[in-house]
Order: structure tokens, then C-alpha cells, then sequence
């Protein structure tokens, strides 16, 4: 049995209303190999079997064979096919797809003096090359994974930023290469849908904005604080915070996140920015030390930075409100239960 099959089950469930329509139909996912993918092609593959839908998955990837041996279960199932190539210049297939899912993107840059550059490059020409793609291969459902750090530095006086904020971030800071490109993919996905209109074609863009998530297939060797924190435990090393501890920051679990998703590509109205991620937040400290208590109590937190007195912590929370109240969408799984669970699976792979 697959040791996700309880995560699989709550999206199933989560979802079951929502896969009808997708009866017979092909999807086109690119990001397919990253956390988000990983994930999307997990809960496809288990409710088409689960529903008998006989749907069909085309994987964009730049290495198949790679994610052939991360996830084999999966490449080899029969409704998957992988496809060879750079989101920014793949070969279109043949194949007609109803719905086109945009994942990929890598969320940070690599060390090198080109490398945001090349980050810049993958995400604005890879949404260009794959809402081409969805404008030629009969795509009427279009769901873009974007970001919250589409909003720019959250206000110290802001706890929780609404999908209305007009915040933004500083266009002549290099930092901000990833945010700018998930704007521009935004108004990109506007384009063509505009486009589509014009020519009388069924068309909805779909936007989710992003924010941070705990679940198995999250790395623990990445930039992810909440995985690093848990590989650390595993590793039987003190938790190693690189900053003072006060940042606050918000998790959703996978099988939400999954959930999430899937809801917006089929029922979310177009071009309605939904945050996805939760609204009960903790700082860094508050998250170390939640991991210490749940996987290995008496965990030692080492904290590298002093923090200022009277400051105000920086903050990377959403508000969700939209999702609940347009959508019905709400988070199921708290932090410590995210936590074990992610722990558990890493631990169960070795």
C-alpha cells in the first residue's frame, strides 16, 4: 500500500465532487517532478484509480529518468506519460488537453552570477511557452501556481495579507527576481484569456497564490525552514535557527494544499487571485521549538542571532478568508500532526 494512502484518501475525499468533469479528459502538469508536482501527480494517479475516471497525466520534466527513480510508482503508472523538455522551449505533443496546470519554477535562485537571470528567464518564458501551449492544445481550465511574495515585504501593521493588498515588491532589488516573475506570469495569464475572449474560445485562468507548506516530499536539506528544523531532529543534531527567531510564518500540510488546488483548478472563477496556505502563524523560534516537542523533546534550539528589542517581526502570513468563503476551503491538519507526519515518512524511507 502506498504510505501516503491516509493523505490520498482525505484529498480523495476532499475532492471527490469536483473530478467528474475530468472523466475521459487529459491534463498537461508542468513542474511535475518538484514538491507541488510530486504531489499533484500522487493525487491524480490515486483518484483516477480510486473513480474510475480513465484520465490521462502528461508530465513535463527536465529529467524523467530522475524522477523515474525518485518516484516509480508513479512514472509507472498507465495513465502517466512523462515528457522531455525546458518548460521555456519543450516540444508541444499532439495530444488535445482540457486542463493545463503551470508548477514549475524554481522557488531560489542558485548560486552564480547568472543564475537570477536564469530563474527570471524560466518562470516569464516558461508561463509564455506554456499558455501558448493551452491557447493550441484546446485547454479550458488553466491553473497558474503563483506566489505570495507577489505582495512584496508584508507592513509590519499587516498580520495577515488579503488577496486586495496592492503591496509590491521593490522592482530594482535583485531579491525580488522570483516575485516579479510571478506577477508578470499573473498578467500574462490575463492576456490570454483576454485573447481567448476575443476569439470566442472557452478559456479560465485560475491563480493560486502560494504561500508555505509542510508534507512528506518536502526536502529537508532545501530552504525551507520547517524541513530543515526536521532534518536536523532526524539527524539527531541540535535545531540550528541562522536568524533571531522572529519572523513569523504560517504552514499548510499537503493533503490540504492538494486539496486546495485541485478545488481552484475546477471551481474557482477566473482570474481571482486565492491565497492558499494557513492563517495560524508562529514565529521561527515557536516553530523549532514545536518541532523539538514533537519529534525528540529536549532538543536543544540553538538561536545564531540576538533579537531587537521593540522590533517588529517580519511576517510572511496570509489572510485566507477568500478561499473559505468563496470556495469553502479550510485547513485541516495543525502543525504539530504536519510535523509527525513528515517526520514519519522521511523516516520510513531512510
Amino acid at each position: 500500500m502506498n504510505p501516503l494512502w491516509r493523505d490520498l484518501e482525505q484529498i480523495r475525499s476532499g475532492t471527490g465532487d469536483l473530478w467528474e468533469e475530468m472523466r475521459g479528459q487529459r491534463l498537461f502538469l508542468t513542474g511535475g517532478t518538484g514538491f507541488f508536482g510530486t504531489w499533484l501527480v500522487e493525487s491524480f494517479c490515486h483518484i483516477n484509480r480510486e473513480l474510475d475516471l480513465g484520465a490521462g497525466l502528461t508530465v513535463l520534466s527536465r529529467d524523467p529518468a530522475r524522477f523515474a527513480a525518485k518516484a516509480p510508482h508513479l512514472v509507472s503508472d498507465p495513465a502517466v506519460t512523462m515528457l522531455a523538455g525546458d518548460v521555456r522551449s519543450f516540444v508541444f505533443p499532439a495530444d488535445q488537453f482540457r486542463y493545463l496546470i503551470h508548477a514549475a519554477t524554481e522557488t531560489v535562485a542558485k548560486p552564480g552570477q547568472d543564475e537570477p537571470l536564469e530563474m527570471l528567464s524560466t518562470i516569464l518564458d516558461g508561463t509564455g511557452r506554456t499558455l501558448e501551449f493551452a491557447s493550441k492544445c484546446g485547454a479550458r481550465k488553466f491553473l497558474l501556481t503563483s506566489s505570495g511574495a507577489v505582495y512584496g515585504k508584508q507592513p509590519p501593521g499587516v498580520t495577515h495579507v488579503p488577496e486586495t493588498y496592492s503591496g509590491a515588491p521593490d522592482p530594482v532589488d535583485a531579491a525580488s527576481v522570483y516575485a516579479e516573475g510571478k506577477r508578470a506570469s499573473e498578467l500574462m495569464c490575463a492576456l490570454y484569456q483576454k485573447m481567448a475572449a476575443a476569439r470566442g474560445v472557452e478559456f479560465e485562468a485560475k491563480i493560486a497564490r502560494c504561500w508555505a507548506f509542510c508534507g512528506p516530499h518536502l526536502p529537508l536539506d532545501a530552504h525551507f525552514a520547517v524541513g530543515n528544523f526536521i532534518g536536523d531532529v532526524l539527524a539527531g543534531r541540535p535545531i540550528s535557527i541562522a536568524g533571531d527567531g522572529t519572523p513569523r510564518r504560517s504552514y499548510l500540510y499537503a493533503a490540504d494544499l492538494m486539496i486546495w488546488l485541485w478545488t481552484i483548478l475546477f471551481r474557482a472563477p477566473a482570474l481571482v487571485p486565492i491565497n492558499v496556505g494557513s492563517g495560524n502563524d508562529v514565529s521561527i523560534r515557536e516553530l523549532a521549538e514545536v518541532v523539538a516537542e514533537v519529534l525528540a523533546p529536549g532538543t536543544e534550539v540553538r538561536v545564531a542571532k540576538k533579537s531587537v528589542p521593540g522590533a517588529a517581526p517580519a511576517r510572511y502570513v496570509p489572510d485566507v478568508k477568500r478561499a473559505e468563503e468563496l470556495l469553502g476551503l479550510r485547513e485541516t491538519v495543525g502543525l504539530a500532526e504536519q510535523i509527525r507526519c513528515t517526520a514519519e515518512w522521511h523516516r520510513a524511507r531512510g
